[in-house]
């Protein structure tokens, strides 16, 4: 996610630099003029916004500590990665900590959507912080919602995921029955196309379970990360959401085979499982 979203801001003409945990990912992106760094800590002295876009709390944390050090007073930390509501109050606080703006801007969208700068920004901060962030938000999203004050976009986030992971088991479980009962499942796909039970992302996900091809658009082990931050969520919440712990377990005990695949691959589990009870 954050490649094409750091292409995407410097061919909206925004001075970008760029730095990774394991550096080679990053080079191809000094192809679109972007400044790949070594170093972390000069690569964001001067610079108006820092954006994190990162696998989970502990990696956003790590590399803010030693970012936010360098950042210039009042710059805007874009936090764009998918946490859950304790790690962000955590960045919360480190921002403070260090004189720095912070907004909580998750995204949805997968890896195409964040290509083709077509991402949803769950924007949340100060109204101010806000619309300085706007030519970021316009450059890698097709639209953003203004969530409220800081935080709001992360809850916002995980309330989208429960239904997001709801979505794809539930794909995976029905075309698995499909199988199982010696129906085509595409049949099924063509039934709903077009009507109120259809959605883009139950062909586009049903399309890759019933061809058993999942090239990773959103990777299995990070859906897992984040339907286990739905869970956590609804407790801190005071729901009891029964649903959304199952489907935890479940893409967690996909991931543990399939968690480099897109999350499409909880198929197989369902699959396998109907071929063997």
């Amino acid at each position: 996610m954050g490649l094409p979203i750091a292409r995407n801001l410097a061919r909206a003409g925004l001075g970008v630099a760029a730095w990774n945990r394991t550096r080679a990912l990053a080079e191809p992106l000094a192809a679109d003029g972007v400044v790949v760094a070594d170093d972390l800590a000069p690569a964001v002295r001067s610079r108006d916004a820092l954006l994190t876009m990162l696998s989970d709390g502990d990696a956003v944390s790590a590399v803010a500590a030693t970012a936010l050090p360098s950042a210039a007073d009042g710059a805007l930390w874009i936090q764009a990665s998918t946490l859950g509501v304790q790690d962000t109050e955590r960045c919360q606080a480190l921002a403070d900590r260090h004189g720095v703006v912070f907004v909580d801007a998750p995204v949805t969208g997968t890896k195409g959507p964040a290509e083709q700068g077509e991402l949803t920004v769950l924007a949340s901060g100060p109204d101010e912080a806000l619309d300085r962030c706007a030519p970021v938000f316009e450059a890698i999203g097709r639209r953003t919602v203004r969530a409220g004050p800081a935080g709001a976009g992360t809850r916002l986030k995980l309330v989208t995921n429960a239904w997001l992971v709801a979505l794809v088991e539930g794909a995976a479980e029905t075309l698995a029955l499909a199988e199982g009962l010696g129906v085509d499942p595409r049949l099924f796909l063509q039934t709903v196309a077009g009507g109120p039970l259809d959605l883009p992302y139950l062909q586009q996900k049903g399309t890759m379970m019933i061809e058993r091809s999942f090239p990773a658009q959103f990777a299995l082990r990070l859906a897992a990360k984040d339907a286990a931050l739905v869970v956590d969520a609804g407790r801190r919440g005071g729901r009891h959401l029964p649903v959304a712990e199952a489907i935890a377990g479940r893409l967690a005990q996909a991931a543990a085979e399939h968690g480099d695949e897109d999350m499409a691959a909880t198929f197989l589990l369902s699959a396998s499982e109907a071929a063997t009870h």
